[in-house]
């Protein structure tokens, strides 16, 4: 069985309705950050969440739907549709309003299932103008196992333009097929949440959890117990303060405070626009 850098946080999240939360930045996201919030998303076809408008500054979100089409609209105007498999990425900055709403299918896709994770901005981008970006599955870059969703695996390298020294994969394994991770040297934090499967990592074996392991260097193995399917980020520590507000997430009051004011003057704008409910 594989062993590993050890663990010291497992947990199956907590649910509410279709969404498992998995970390936020009050708890788990204190020890992953720059990743600092994760739900997973599972719900019966033909409905799901439909998230209307609402706002976030300080942050940049990246939402992976596994099974379903998204549409995604912003403040701005901007509208996409994301394709299974691809990729919905935001760079909320000093401000900015979206929503998104499962494509309806035919036939109805049986489970709709996604990941949406919010990671900190640091203090060179958090006021910085908001900003979106969209690939479709073909887009997304893959190295063996491995959907390159940020950074690189190899010679895969994403498109998406980022402020940090970070990875984010989805990895899929066959029943007994191992992989092993070498993060780079700078990389401290790494996480692993298992979605599918039974997966053995660090003389553990996770099933629906996610696991953080101690910061460190050295390599992961992973194992895989039946079809696993399973998120892997690492990155260098975030060495800021997490500084929250109701849709925000700086590293300063001050800096909370002109996000807080721009995403409000943003809201009145949607508000005399009848753009919100």
């Amino acid at each position: 069985m594989p062993t590993s850098r050890p663990l010291t946080t497992r947990t199956s999240g907590r649910r509410h309705g279709p969404i498992t939360r998995l970390m936020s930045p009050g708890d788990i996201g204190q020890l992953t950050k720059p990743f600092i919030f994760l739900d997973y998303v599972e719900a019966p076809g033909g409905g799901g969440p439909n998230f209307g408008f609402h706002p976030h500054s300080g942050i940049a979100t990246l939402t992976y739907p596994l099974t379903f089409d998204i549409r995604h609209e912003t403040s701005s105007g901007q509208v996409d549709v994301v394709r299974q498999g691809g990729i919905e990425w935001m760079a909320a900055g000093r401000g900015i309003w979206h929503r998104a709403q499962p494509v309806p299918s035919d036939p109805p896709t049986q489970t709709l299932q996604a990941f949406q994770i919010w990671f900190a901005l640091p203090p060179s981008h958090e006021l910085a103008p908001a900003s979106a970006l969209f690939l479709q599955p073909h887009e997304v870059p893959v190295a063996g196992p491995v959907r390159v969703l940020l950074g690189s695996c190899g010679e895969a390298v994403s498109p998406i333009p980022t402020p940090w020294d970070l990875n984010y994969f989805w990895v899929t394994l066959k029943d007994g097929e191992r992989w092993h991770y070498q993060p780079p040297a700078t990389h401290q934090v790494a996480w692993a949440f298992a979605q599918r499967g039974t997966l053995h990592v660090a003389g553990t074996r996770l099933v629906r959890e996610l696991a953080v392991f101690e910061d460190g260097h050295a390599g992961l193995d992973f194992e895989a117990e039946g079809d696993c399917a399973f998120l892997l980020g690492s990155a260098a520590k975030h060495p800021h303060a997490l500084v929250l507000g109701p849709y925000s997430v700086h590293s300063s009051p001050a800096t909370l405070a002109s996000g807080v004011r721009h995403i409000a003057e943003l809201g009145e704008q949607l508000q005399q626009q009848g753009r919100l409910s």
